[in-house]
């Protein structure tokens, strides 16, 4: 091999590697990657927890890859072999140690194209869970296009004739004001019906454009009944991304696996075509895959602590939880002055606020569009009569941090920022990006990323904040054709850009807390979150509807991340306030209102879920795992009672809703004490009885926390 080496490109750096001619298996301190071989390609075969034996025979490719110009092996718009991805030779293997565990690279070539294709399988110790991706290098002397590199491939997940009967599919709808609905459906429910053939169609859902989670939060369940096994994936980027479902045939239509590819951006589903040319290398995003014993609960618990473990930034301040006043929701609403922020300011100190953030607006005149003008962001003269360093000053002298709004990808279309040259944003078809008066910056461009860094460093060392509320109030759509391969590649680049922009921000500034927001949960994926320490969960205007967008976002954000709002509105009473304050308190508070216009009980009832979140609650939740006694909540049904769990080392607390439905609610929880935690005063009774803990509400509209011992 290594003679070969001197004479072969690309050969020598695979000559110690292991080139297995038979099956063999990799095993992480929690799950087993079994493969097989056919005709010296690899196949992979089912995934399964380290304790399980292999139940299914099936197999399939370890990576699909399409290129332009070959004869693809799938019908229809399937993704689930691609050519070269079925012919692809297995070149060999090799494993290597990591700081958080080990790491398998099983390397592929083809002969054909002179393409060099690596998987990289890492996982981390005591995580039923393992991050994936591919890499593929060109070493021939012509370009070669890319349609489509699996990150990430799953087989043998059911009967390949029996699959709507084995399979659930649990995935989450994401829309504006909806977030995180998830829906637990049959295959034949998403479009892949049983044929007793091989399916020309596929259970799917993807994301085009800027906005990642915009109709589906990027991650799903397949659990299998008959087994009771379910494997989980979460696709770990900003920008588009694809998975699929179906069932492939070796030969004859008569289909012989089921199988899930996902996938970040690609020329199908997102005008991601990459002209791959010599010597250059190209890689998927990643994703996180695994497999559990059990089934929805189980497979949150697992994704949950690798969040936790493996995927966000080192703790700062953050991780004490503190409580962020912010300006915007059923208060300002992106209209500050002066004059209306000074008594919010006292008012939000003595409720025991840690964090006061001015939201939008404070750049713009008086009457005028705050919308049209972000880019300068420079203080309004006209709001801040002296000066926006007073109003900030006067938010530290009250114990508080200071934040500001800002949406630093976009600018106004009335700007001085929207006067830059084109190479400062995203263009299609010889023009602008133009979306909700909003031209897109283009992070690809070094000139963009300093002109953020110097508003940073001015916001951080002139002005002295210390959080940053960054919103996206637009999706790009397919992305950019400057300087690009395709429209998503373009983007693709673009999202990397920002990625990398964000975490030298944070890195020179390790003190600054930069919430994620995309008008709410519009970009609520863990590329951003890997990074930023804050999600916004939603928009939502109806307090009553928070609860069931909580307890569907906890499956895909960690509760110490996992921010949503608490707003008294006018004339408020205390059920209502104390409804807000409980489904904020399970995670992270977001107080808003006119806490300076609170009748004396209402702002009693702020205060105490504050000092009761504060002295009780939040030193459990950077520890805590969601769990569903109800199982997931529906916007539309406000009739169900509505329950979420979180399971920490020292305390279990339960969130528990009533809206319109009946006065008592029933948890099946055996075996255990509950106490009333938080509202205490409003006649709400807690008792526990043989496998269960029943809470009374007096009235409709009502909430309560209860801890479990």
């Amino acid at each position: 091999m290594v003679a070969l080496g001197a004479l072969v490109p690309g050969v020598t750096r695979f000559a110690y590697a292991s080139i297995p001619s038979e099956p063999f298996q990799w095993k992480t301190d929690d799950l087993i990657f079994s493969f097989g071989m056919s005709d010296g390609r690899l196949r992979q075969k089912q995934l399964l927890p380290a304790d399980g034996l292999q139940s299914d025979n099936s197999s399939g490719v370890e990576v699909a890859l399409q290129c332009s110009g070959e004869n693809s092996p799938d019908p229809g718009m399937k993704s689930g072999m691609g050519q070269p991805g079925a012919r692809l030779l297995f070149a060999g293997k090799r494993e290597e140690p990591t700081s958080a565990g080990q790491r398998l690279v099983c390397t592929h070539t083809d002969p054909n194209l002179h393409l060099r294709v690596e998987s990289m399988y890492e996982a981390f110790h005591g995580l039923p869970v393992v991050r994936r991706y591919s890499r593929v290098t060109n070493e021939g002397s012509s370009p070669v296009g890319i349609e489509f590199l699996s990150s990430a491939m799953l087989h043998g997940l059911a009967n390949p004739k029996r699959y709507d009967h084995e399979l659930r599919i649990h995935i989450a709808f994401n829309s504006w004001m909806s977030e995180g609905q998830w829906h637990t459906l049959r295959p034949s429910e998403m479009g892949l019906v049983e044929n007793e053939r091989t399916s020309w169609s596929e259970a799917r859902a993807g994301s085009v454009g800027s906005w990642s989670t915009e109709r589906y939060l990027p991650m799903a369940m397949v659990e299998n009944l008959k087994l009771g096994l379910t494997w989980f994936w979460q696709i770990e980027h900003n920008g588009s991304w694809y998975w699929e479902i179906s069932n492939v045939s070796a030969r004859n239509n008569n289909a012989d696996d089921v199988y899930a590819y996902l996938g970040g951006p690609d020329d199908l589903h997102s005008a991601a075509w990459k002209n791959l040319k010599p010597g250059e290398t190209y890689q998927t995003v990643p994703v996180a895959v695994g497999c559990v014993r059990g089934g929805f609960d189980e497979a949150v618990e697992a994704l949950t602590r690798y969040r936790r473990e493996a995927c966000v930034r080192p703790p700062s301040r953050n991780s004490r939880c503190p409580v962020i006043f912010n300006d915007y929701m059923n208060c300002l609403w992106g209209d500050p002055t002066e004059a209306k922020e000074l008594p919010l300011i006292a008012a939000a100190a003595k409720a025991g606020c840690e964090y006061f953030v001015i939201d939008a607006g404070w750049y713009a005149d008086l009457h005028e569009d705050w919308s049209q003008t972000i880019g300068a962001w420079q203080p309004s003269s006209t709001r801040w009569p002296r000066g926006l360093k007073f109003v900030l000053d006067q938010i530290r002298q009250n114990g508080m941090i200071p934040g500001l709004w800002l949406e630093p990808e976009v600018a106004g279309a009335k700007s001085l920022l929207a006067q830059k040259p084109d190479n400062w944003f995203l263009v299609r078809h010889g023009k602008r990006v133009w979306k909700n008066s909003r031209f897109l910056l283009d992070f690809r461009n070094p000139e963009v990323r300093a002109y953020l860094d110097q508003v940073i460093a001015r916001l951080v060392h002139d002005y002295g904040v210390g959080y940053i509320k960054m919103d996206y109030n637009v999706d790009s759509l397919q992305g950019t054709e400057l300087n690009a391969d395709s429209f998503g590649q373009g983007l693709l680049e673009h999202n990397r850009a920002l990625l990398s922009s964000l975490e030298g921000i944070l890195n020179r500034y390790p003190d600054l807390i930069i919430e994620n927001c995309g008008s709410g949960g519009g970009r609520m994926d863990y590329a951003m979150l890997s990074h930023l320490q804050l999600q916004s969960m939603t928009d939502q205007e109806n307090y009553l509807k928070l609860p069931a967008i909580l307890v569907g976002a906890s499956a895909a954000v960690l509760p110490e991340q996992l921010a949503i709002w608490s707003y008294p509105l006018a004339n408020a009473d205390a059920d209502q306030t104390s409804f807000n304050m409980v489904t904020a308190m399970m995670c992270r508070i977001h107080q808003s209102g006119r806490l300076d216009a609170l009748s004396p009980v209402v702002a009693a009832q702020v205060a105490e879920g504050i000092r009761v979140y504060r002295d009780v609650l939040r030193k459990h939740i950077p520890a805590a795992i969601p769990f569903y006694p109800l199982g997931t909540s529906d916007i539309t049904n406000s009739q169900a009672p509505i329950a979420l769990g979180m399971r920490s080392p020292e305390q279990t607390l339960l969130g528990v809703w009533r809206t319109d439905g009946p006065a008592v609610t029933r948890i099946p929880i055996t075996n255990h004490h509950a106490k009333l935690v938080y509202p205490s005063d409003l006649g709400i009774t807690v008792t526990s009885a043989e496998g269960a803990v029943n809470i009374e509400f007096p009235r409709a509209h009502m909430a309560c926390l209860v801890q479990i011992s």
